[in-house]
């Protein structure tokens, strides 16, 4: 599919631009960088589980998933995880951790950078499908259900890692104590 300059309206060709095949402008030299998408993905802790919910939406329809979505380009990638939870899974999140940063690539479109986000539900609110989940559940994380998407089951491979607690160092009987002395 051919594109044109956003400058000129030239179509533009392929060239090659730091190594790569890119299409450009003859013209006036703009280039048409090939940038990810941004999204923000959210393991949502509640009840002492994880809150899944199982997509209304295309693509993985009635498939689960963590609460997510694409960061709005004037949005910052946190505020985006609040407003796709608020959206998806009916509550406000307080966000409590980083999780990570991980690539999707993509053969069609353009790959994402995803933004994963550890979270709990604000006191008081109640868990209920949005319109983008045909519903919501609270899942132990050693009994959660098949997930849609590799890219969340990487996040939820680095919340278990965030999570897990340090190795347990070799016990050791306690030294004996001495007794105090007095004068």
């Amino acid at each position: 599919m051919g594109h044109f300059c956003v400058n000129c309206g030239a179509p533009l060709e392929l060239r090659s631009i730091e190594g790569r095949e890119l299409e450009a402008c003859a013209n006036d030299g703009y280039v048409l960088w090939r940038d990810p998408k941004v999204a923000a993905a959210v393991v949502v802790e509640a009840d002492g589980g994880i809150v899944l919910g199982r997509r209304a939406i295309e693509p993985a329809y009635g498939e689960w998933c963590l609460p997510g979505g694409f960061v709005n380009d004037d949005e910052d990638p946190a505020a985006a995880a609040v407003r796709e939870c608020r959206e998806e899974i009916n509550v406000e999140v307080q966000l409590i951790a980083l999780l990570g940063v991980y690539h999707v690539a993509k053969t069609t479109a353009s790959s994402i950078v995803g933004i994963a986000y550890r979270g709990r539900v604000v006191a008081g609110e109640t868990l209920s499908a949005g319109p983008e989940m045909l519903e919501v559940g609270v899942f132990r994380p050693d009994g959660l259900p098949p997930v849609a998407f590799p890219s969340h089951r990487e996040v939820l491979a680095l919340y278990a890692a965030a999570t897990a607690g340090p190795a347990s160092p070799p016990s050791r009987a306690p030294a004996p104590r001495r007794p105090r002395r007095t004068r």
